[in-house]
């Protein structure tokens, strides 16, 4: 697990190359091993200049670069995570982890150890968690407390000596790179024991755990017996360990109940220190079998004084909490639109939020509506051409609700109305926005009375849950499957 290189670029649309590289770094190390692993697919980490073009053209960043190019913007190149394959010199180098945030692109390059043709799946590369998790841990370093452009030079100026300590030699020991900073700044004092990377300074005060369980349900349901509906659960184990000592040892395990869908995919913080191989071979690309393992997962670990990840991970549950169907019918001027819901018996009827936003976007603003609810209360934002469903903390006894109702639009302003690419004509859609506390999908669970801890004190323990929706689709059923189906597949 390394990285070949690192690079912090400003886009500035405008500018000749339309960007600025303000900060990067090599690793020649890792670079060697690259090409002793890569073999004859091995592609050098080009310099500074053709990788800024590279990487803005892949982006769809460069001022003069708008035109529709098969080999970047074709149907067979959908991308559905945040790595590239950028062509450079007639070569393509891939995997480039690049993303965009507050006008700063964060890129890097991780290493492959092994062939790159053909292309080994993302998963069994470790690198690429890597490398995504130390630039999340630098864009949280540059803008946290960030007050101007003089900050940010500060911060830009103080990297490479940070890099030292939390990346050496291109191996991630701490994202945080807060905690490099404070090691630098602070006064070397005699340990007793050894302080593990992620670890800088010691607690003092009351002993404490929060376990923080989060799961999020993206979901595409089109309603028809040719195209299979879509779902899938991504959770997130967040920890806060508040205890006393230079190295506390610790040890959570997550459960299921006996019905529950197994945790697949999962990556740990580097501060784990042992795992089951059963727990780091269930992979959502293998067919689920009879003997998948089910837990319980167990973490032993030593904490760093923040809070942070523990785990992801994701799950194939058997069925998406709310079913849904949408039918949309022009009627001359006229637009009629029905919706059905329905809450699955499995879920928790307890929301935090719960509500189905229904855009008409490409329209003119709506003029008039009749409309009939079975249950909840309807917003109208006519100059924004939306109506938003909300439907409360509860569903019906029934655990279904409908609605129906007739639309007309307004003549279409050129720039004032809203304007989506998917929704156009018929091809239209519903986003479920909802929110369920102290519940998870999967069925996952913190058991608190199994937790170790192995430090002074005995520690107060909570733990908490909660399900969330993204990307929560139900597409009419009148219309063509739309693009974005392909951005759930594995």
């Amino acid at each position: 697990m390394a990285l070949r290189a690192v690079w912090l670029i400003r886009h500035e649309p405008g500018t000749p190359l339309g960007g600025t590289v303000r900060f990067s770094r090599r690793y020649p190390t890792v670079e060697k091993r690259a090409k002793a692993f890569n073999g004859m697919t091995y592609v050098p980490v080009p310099e500074d200049g053709p990788f800024l073009r590279a990487l803005l053209f892949q982006l769809r960043l460069l001022d003069d670069d708008k035109d529709f190019m098969e080999r970047r913007d074709g149907c067979s190149r959908i991308n559905k995570t945040s790595i590239y394959g950028l062509s450079v010199g007639g070569e393509e180098l891939w995997p480039v982890i690049a993303f965009l945030r507050d006008s700063m692109i964060y890129a890097s390059v991780p290493l492959v150890e092994q062939a790159l043709s053909p292309r080994p799946p993302l998963i069994s590369i470790s690198g690429v968690s890597q490398g995504l998790e130390l630039l999340l841990g630098i864009q949280d370093f540059l803008y946290s407390s960030q007050k101007n452009d003089t900050d940010l030079h500060t911060k830009l100026s103080q990297l490479p000596d940070l890099l030292l300590q939390a990346c050496p030699l291109g191996t991630l020991l701490d994202a945080n790179l807060q905690n490099s900073l404070n090691s630098i700044n602070s006064v070397s004092v005699t340990q007793p024991q050894k302080q593990p990377a992620w670890k800088v300074g010691a607690y003092k005060g009351k002993a404490q755990i929060s376990i923080s369980i989060t799961e999020t349900v993206k979901c595409m349901q089109y309603g028809k017996q040719d195209i299979a509906d879509t779902w899938q659960v991504a959770g997130t184990v967040a920890c806060k360990c508040d205890l006393e000592g230079v190295m506390p040892a610790v040890t959570i395990s997550l459960s299921l109940p006996t019905n529950g869908s197994p945790l697949q995919d999962i990556i740990v913080h580097p501060c784990v220190t042992s795992l089951d191989s059963a727990i780091l071979t269930s992979s959502s690309i293998d067919t689920m079998e009879d003997s998948a393992f089910s837990g319980p997962y167990k973490f032993p670990f030593t904490p760093p004084l923040e809070s942070f990840n523990l785990c992801h991970y994701t799950s194939q549950v058997p069925v998406p909490p709310i079913l849904g169907s949408y039918h949309m019918k022009e009627e001359g001027v006229q637009l009629k639109v029905t919706v059905n819901f329905k809450l699955h018996e499995s879920v928790r009827n307890n929301f935090e939020v719960c509500e189905a936003h229904i855009p008409f976007y490409n329209r003119g603003p709506i003029t008039h509506l009749e409309y009939k609810a079975s249950f909840g209360q309807l917003e109208v934002f006519r100059e924004k051409s939306l109506l938003v469903w909300i439907i409360g903390q509860k569903f019906p006894k029934s655990m279904e609700i409908s609605l129906s109702g007739t639309l007309t639009f307004g003549v279409k302003g050129h720039n004032k109305q809203p304007f989506d690419h998917i929704c156009i004509g018929n091809t239209a859609y519903i986003k479920l926005n909802f929110r369920i506390a102290d519940y998870t999908l999967t069925g996952c669970y913190a058991d608190q009375h199994s937790v170790q801890v192995f430090a002074s004190g005995k520690p107060k323990i909570s733990a908490y849950r909660k399900l969330i929706s993204s990307d929560y689709y139900i597409w009419n059923s009148k219309a063509p499957a739309p693009v974005t189906y392909a951005s759930l597949l594995p």
